[in-house]
C-alpha cells in the first residue's frame, strides 16, 4: 500500500518529464490561426531564399542549413533560444516542409518539445496568394 502511494506521488510530481514530444504538421489555415495567437514563425531558409520569395510578416529569420548542406544544431538551437521562448509553441518553415521536418525531429529528440512544422512550406503559402514581405 505504501509502495503504491509513493509511486503515485512520484508520478504526479514528475508527470511533466514523461510528456512525449511530437512534430505537428500544419497547413496554411492553421499557420494563420497560430499567427493570430502570436505564435512565432521561425524561417530556417537561407538569405537568398528569403530574397527570392519574401517571408511571412514578422517571421524570425534563422538559417539552419548552410548553402553546402552542413549545420551546427547546438549553435542554431542556442541562437533560437535568444530570440524566442523555446518552451512555448513555435512554427518552423522552409521552402517545402522537408528541412523543417528534419529539424523538428532533432529538436524533439533533444528537448522533448512539440514543434509545429509548416508541412508545405513557403511554396504553399505563396501558391495560396498569402502575404509575404521582403526580409
Amino acid at each position: 500500500m505504501v509502495k503504491k502511494f509513493i509511486i503515485t506521488l512520484f508520478l504526479i510530481c514528475f508527470a511533466k518529464s514523461f510528456v512525449f514530444a511530437e512534430t505537428i504538421d500544419i497547413n496554411n489555415d492553421e499557420i494563420k490561426k497560430l499567427i493570430k495567437n502570436k505564435v512565432p514563425i521561425v524561417d530556417i531558409r537561407t538569405s537568398d531564399e528569403w530574397e527570392q520569395t519574401g517571408i511571412i510578416p514578422n517571421s524570425i529569420l534563422l538559417t539552419f542549413f548552410k548553402k553546402n548542406g552542413t549545420y551546427n544544431f547546438e549553435t542554431w538551437h542556442k541562437k533560437l533560444g535568444y530570440v524566442i521562448d523555446t518552451n512555448k509553441p513555435y512554427v518552423l518553415i522552409c521552402r517545402s516542409g522537408r528541412r523543417t521536418k528534419i529539424i523538428s525531429q532533432m529538436i524533439n529528440n533533444k528537448s522533448g518539445k512539440t514543434i509545429y512544422n509548416a508541412k508545405y512550406g513557403i511554396n504553399s503559402w505563396m501558391q495560396s496568394n498569402l502575404k509575404t514581405v521582403k526580409p
